[in-house]
């Protein structure tokens, strides 16, 4: 799965309800074009964390849109762009993906 996203930027937000995930998700898919990596529930609560992928302005106006759409109906937990992920990265962000 790794190579499939060697060289893309990445976005990442998690939420705290697994709804709002998929409500930022169709914004963010809707606001510009980039990849879906995974949704992952969170273990111990009701949210879950979205990977995105494309490049860095794509990836970054997708993430603007998922987080102005999640603020009015969850708590946005954490967000961050990566630009350029290591390849030692690229392997960790996908040790959680089907788990």
């Amino acid at each position: 799965m790794t190579g499939r996203y060697e060289g893309m930027a990445i976005g990442i937000f998690e939420l705290d309800s697994e709804c709002a995930c998929f409500v930022a998700l169709d914004a963010a898919a809707k606001a510009a074009d980039v990849k879906v990596q995974s949704v992952e529930r969170n273990r111990l609560g009701a949210g879950a964390c979205v990977k995105l992928r494309g490049n860095v302005s794509n990836v970054e106006a997708a993430m603007e849109a998922a987080l102005q759409a999640a603020e009015p109906i969850s708590k946005v937990v954490s967000h961050t762009v990566i630009a350029a992920p290591l390849k030692e990265t690229e392997a960790a962000i996908t040790m959680t993906i089907n788990k």
